[in-house]
Parts: C-alpha cells; sequence; structure tokens
C-alpha cells in the first residue's frame, strides 16, 4: 500500500502526530484527588515519515504519551522512543524499513525493524519500553527521553516480551522471548528484584507460535502454545506465513516459576488465541487463568479470504487447570467484548476479586470500561460517551489502601465530535459515576496500545544507569 492509498491506520485519530511538545498546568474539569501522585504513560505506534509498502499498525514508530499528576496539577508531554531504525530513517529523512505486512529481505540489515512501541514497564528503578520481536529500550522518566537499548549488561539473549510480569511480594520480574523460526522456539528469563538478570532457560515448541503474552501465580509460570503459527511452507506456496490453525489445539503449560521445560505440564482444549491475559493464581489444587479469549484471530493476515467473520472477538474468559487430576475446566465470564485487561497490580499472581478490561465498539474502539466482580459475578459498565473512544486502562491505588478496589483507572479518551483528546480518571469504587477529572490534553493523542502507571516514589527513586554498561 502506497502512502497516497486509503489506509485505516493512517487516517482519523489512528494518524500520527509528529511533534514532540511539553505543556505544564492543564486545564482540569472536575478535581484531581490529591492522593494521585506519579506519571500515567502510553505507548503507540506513531510513523515519523509516510510509509512505504503495506502499513499495518503494529510497524508505527513507537511513541510515548505521558502525563504527570502531582499535588492535584498536570503536566503532559511526548517523545518518540529513539530506536536504532528511527534514527536511521531520520537522518535519511525517508522511512526506510517496509513492515510486518511484507517480506523484510530488503530491509537495512535484512531485519525488522524495532519500533519499541507496544507497552511499557517500571522494573529496577528503570522505565523500559517494549517490543516483543527485540531488545527493550531504557528511558528516563518522567523526561520520557530514549537513553538507548537495555540488554541487562550483555546478559539478554532473546527477545523481550511486551508482557513481563512483576511478582508484587517477591519483586522478581518473570520474561521470555519466543521465536517464530528458529527452536526451541522459546526462552524463559527471571530478574531479581534489583534488577539483575539471573537465567534464561530454554522452552521447546512444536513449531514456531506468535506468543503475545504469558500469566504467573505465586509459584508458578504459565505459557500458552495457541495455534497462530509460523509457517515457511506455506510462506514458499505464497500462503500467508503466519496464520491461525484453528484444527490444532490450544495448549497451556504451567510449570514451577524456579522449574525448567522438564517440569512443565501442558494442558490441551479446543484451538483459541489470547492477546492478553488479566491475572492468575493458585486456588487449592487449580491453577486459575482469566483471560480475553477469541475463538481464533486474522492478524497480520493480509489476505481478506482467510478472515474469519467469527474470529477476533475477545471475551472474558477462565480456565481451571487442576494439576491434580491433570484436567481442565473453562468457562465465559462476560459475554460483551472486551480487550486490555487491568487489575489492581498489587494483587498480580494472587487471587484477585476484580478485573477491568476495556469496552470493545462494533469496530476495533473501545467505547468504555468494564468493571468485573468475579466474587459476585457481576459486571459494571463505565461508557465513556457518543463518539468517545479510549484504550488500555491503568489502576492507580489509593496510597495506603488494604481494599482491592480502592483506587483509579486512568486512561485516555479521544473525542471524534471535537477531535480533541483527554485522559480521563474514573474513581474504581464508584466505576458507574461521572469521572473524578479529566484532563484535558492540548494536542490528539492518536489511538495506541498498552500504558503504565509509575508512582512518585518510583519517579524519585530512579536512578539512571550507564549506558554503556547496557551494550
Amino acid at each position: 500500500m502506497t502512502a497516497t492509498s486509503v489506509n485505516p491506520y493512517l487516517e482519523g485519530n489512528y494518524a500520527p502526530v509528529r511533534q514532540e511538545i511539553a505543556a505544564d498546568n492543564l486545564t482540569v474539569i472536575g478535581e484531581l484527588p490529591a492522593e494521585i501522585s506519579g506519571m500515567f504513560v502510553r505507548n503507540g505506534p506513531n510513523p515519523q515519515f509516510s510509509p512505504i509498502g503495506k502499513y499495518h499498525w503494529f510497524d508505527g514508530d513507537g511513541m510515548l504519551h505521558g502525563v504527570r499528576i502531582h499535588k492535584g496539577k498536570a503536566s503532559y508531554r511526548n517523545r518518540y522512543v529513539r530506536t536504532q531504525g528511527f534514527q536511521k530513517e531520520r537522518k535519511a529523512e525517508q522511512a526506510l524499513w517496509k513492515g510486518l505486512l511484507e517480506s523484510s529481505e530488503n530491509n537495512p540489515d535484512g531485519s525488522v525493524k524495532n519500533v519499541a512501541n507496544t507497552a511499557l514497564v517500571w522494573h529496577g528503578g528503570q522505565l523500559l519500553a517494549l517490543w516483543e520481536g527485540g531488545k527493550p529500550h531504557a528511558l528516563q522518566a518522567p523526561e520520557l527521553e530514549t537513553i538507548g537499548p537495555y540488554t541487562y549488561n550483555g546478559k539478554l539473549s532473546s527477545p523481550f516480551t511486551a508482557h513481563p510480569k512483576v511478582d508484587p511480594v517477591t519483586g522478581e520480574m518473570m520474561f521470555y522471548g519466543y521465536s517464530l523460526t528458529e527452536p526451541p522456539f522459546l526462552k524463559y528469563s527471571l530478574v531479581s528484584a534489583s534488577g539483575e538478570l539471573l537465567w534464561t532457560i530454554p522452552i521447546d515448541l512444536p513449531t514456531g507460535v506468535l506468543m503475545h503474552d504469558f500469566a504467573i501465580t505465586e509459584n508458578y509460570t504459565l505459557f500458552m502454545d495457541l495455534p497462530l503459527t509460523f509457517s515457511k511452507e506455506r510462506m514458499q506456496k505464497g500462503e500467508p506465513s503466519l496464520m491461525f490453525e484453528s484444527n490444532r489445539p490450544a495448549r497451556f503449560g504451567i510449570m514451577p516459576r524456579y522449574g525448567d521445560q522438564n517440569s512443565i505440564r501442558w494442558f490441551e482444549t479446543p484451538a483459541c488465541y489470547v492477546f492478553h491475559t488479566l491475572n492468575a493464581y493458585e486456588q487449592g489444587d487449580e491453577v486459575v487463568l482469566i483471560a480475553c479469549r477469541m475463538n481464533s484471530t486474522n492478524v497480520l493476515v493480509d489476505d481478506a479470504s482467510l478472515k474469519d467473520p467469527e474470529g477476533d472477538i475477545p471475551r472474558l474468559h477462565r480456565w481451571r487447570f487442576n494439576l491434580t487430576k491433570g484436567t481442565v475446566q473453562e468457562e465465559n465470564l462476560e459475554a460483551t467484548p472486551s480487550e486490555f485487561p487491568a487489575l489492581n497490580a498489587y494483587w498480580l499472581g494472587y487471587p484477585t476479586r476484580y478485573g477491568y478490561t476495556a469496552q470493545m465498539d462494533n469496530t476495533p474502539l473501545f467505547e468504555g470500561l468494564i468493571k468485573h466482580d468475579f466474587q459476585q459475578r457481576t459486571s459494571q459498565f463505565h461508557p465513556f460517551g457518543k463518539g468517545r473512544y479510549g484504550g488500555d486502562p491503568s489502576f492507580v491505588p489509593h496510597p495506603g489502601a488494604t481494599e482491592e478496589d480502592d483506587g483509579w483507572l486512568l486512561n485516555f479518551v479521544h473525542d471524534v465530535n471535537n477531535d480533541s483528546s483527554e485522559l480521563v480518571v474514573v474513581d474504581a469504587k464508584r466505576f458507574t459515576a461521572e469521572p473524578v477529572a479529566r484532563i484535558m490534553i492540548p494536542q490528539r493523542v492518536p489511538y495506541g496500545f498498552h500504558s503504565v502507571w509509575v508512582n512518585e516514589q518510583q519517579l524519585q527513586s530512579q536512578q539512571l544507569k550507564d549506558i554503556e554498561n547496557q551494550h
């Protein structure tokens, strides 16, 4: 697709915003709770130049949009993640890389560009921008300037998932990297609370699969070997190299956190796909997983004839894996389609009563938030309003809170009626009420991917590390 062709991911609020700005004393409708202090940051695709070839939403250069909240006031800044590819293209003053829908053979270095555009994590005193096909990038906070690739003092030996998990009790971070083409196809790593990469182990899979997320419990790590497979043979026949194989089962692997591939147990279910997990935890003999399940997916499939009209409709779902009996039970938790699951991170890996998702419209837009009460089996809805669409929410706990839902949900919302953007603050306990505050953003914030909340203590404690040690 040429730059002059109609591409939905380059129009409307998907269109890039290329100006990097900083603005203080933002207009607030309502009142920001004094207890909210830190920075909300969201990552997303934002090509700096007109794309060449077939542009997909996943291809854009990473741009960070951050709102700093402190003492009832708010400021905003947006910054590109200055990856190696970004810098090469800026020097050339044009796009050099084609995207994921095309062969990378003619790209610079014959590679796919690490765009660092998917998600963020704070760990070991460092904020990282993530892209699952390569290295993370270290960032300054709250400035959001790029420090550079982050390799754990050269120990990083795999790509780095966009969805690492940080245990709220031990402070350890678990992550993995997958390969579509090279056995063992999966590597699993553990980082200490202080930020030292302790080990990486191989996990053999039958074939390369696109594995976007995983889950942890207090004692276990869960991997999802789902049938979105890569095949060189298909590619050589002119068929899609990446395709959902509905005749293959979905496999869920559960292993002790400090185990190896010899201690992993696999459970099979009918074919499905999961982009994002909400949480997992242990309950008696069972490991429970809650995630947004689809019957199938056509992500990155550029052949309309292969698209499944019933695919790509995610709904919150629960699996119960019985480690004693070796059985699995599953059930749908909410009929309304939703994605971008969130929870109070202090409960990650432990039994949760509440979870939150972004409610999907008939299109890939999110028209509100859903609060799920797993104990009462009820759902509450918070609509954004007509012509207003949000994205990935972050939960901000009330300082010193003892109740799981004592806090706020923060979310960028775009109003198509006047082409404006704002950060909406929703009280999780008064979920159906109007937002307690709406922070007006001085420029449009394009739709994007994942967000993170960096609290005041983390902002104050960040110690910038010598980037030379990270190569």
